[in-house]
């Protein structure tokens, strides 16, 4: 049972439909030629793994800013808040996450606290990898308050392939670090504001886990991080 519960990955219910959709269609052209039903059968593999919900483990201790999503840093920057959740006119380091479309695509909440602000934008779609899709693209921007009254935004956006964002979120509602709030399909970015004097743990083109790597912590007072590709 424990070697199951290693192989079998829960799967998130915004899946369901897809899955259920390909399944069908799987045994219809099955039905009408064996071949078609096989290539069926391997999309519905491929919906189930791209639903995949695993399971993480959060660091708790005040001040840790958690990565929000799974993929690899794409840039790390100095930026303005998105204007339609614009609290001041400060600048922040924005933190840029891209997934890719085998990457898990649940989005987990990065800092606990209470959601201060929620923001829908209707944009494009340009490529996510693009610097252009913070501003331009499809987001859903949300703000959320710690206890110390802090504030930290996380923004997820739609990317050439996604054209859909789910976020469960409401305004005032406590949230802690690293639970699930949302999803975005397929392919994606997600973007995490912080105050511009923290500098974050992670460097670009880093992997990062959702619910489990550290991205920042306001209780450290380290340098700019470096790094080098083995």
């Amino acid at each position: 049972m424990d070697l199951l519960k290693h192989i079998i990955v829960p799967v998130n219910k915004e899946g369901y439909p897809f899955i259920f959709i390909a399944a069908v269609a799987s045994l219809v052209l099955g039905a009408i030629y064996s071949p078609l039903g096989w290539l069926g059968a391997i999309i519905v593999c491929w919906m189930i793994y791209f639903f995949r919900d695993p399971d993480r483990v959060t660091p708790i201790r005040p001040g840790l800013i958690i990565a929000p999503a799974d993929g690899v840093i794409s840039k790390i920057e100095r930026a303005l808040l998105p204007p339609e959740i614009a609290i001041d006119g400060k600048y922040r380091k924005r933190i840029s996450i891209f997934l890719n479309i085998f990457n898990v695509h649940v989005n987990r909440v990065p800092v606990a606290g209470k959601i201060s602000g929620l923001n829908y934008y209707p944009g494009k779609f340009f490529n996510a990898s693009l610097d252009k899709a913070s501003a331009e693209n499809e987001r859903q921007s949300v703000r959320v308050t710690n206890d110390e009254g802090e504030d930290i935004v996380f923004v997820q956006i739609a990317g050439l392939i996604a054209r859909r964002i789910v976020c469960n979120l409401k305004n005032g509602q406590e949230v802690k670090a690293g639970e699930r709030f949302g999803i975005i399909r397929f392919g994606s970015r997600m973007d995490v504001y912080v105050p511009e004097e923290i500098n974050p743990l992670v460097i670009e083109g880093q992997q990062v886990i959702a619910g489990e790597t550290v991205l920042a912590d306001f209780g450290s007072g380290e340098g700019p991080r470096t790094g080098v590709k083995h």
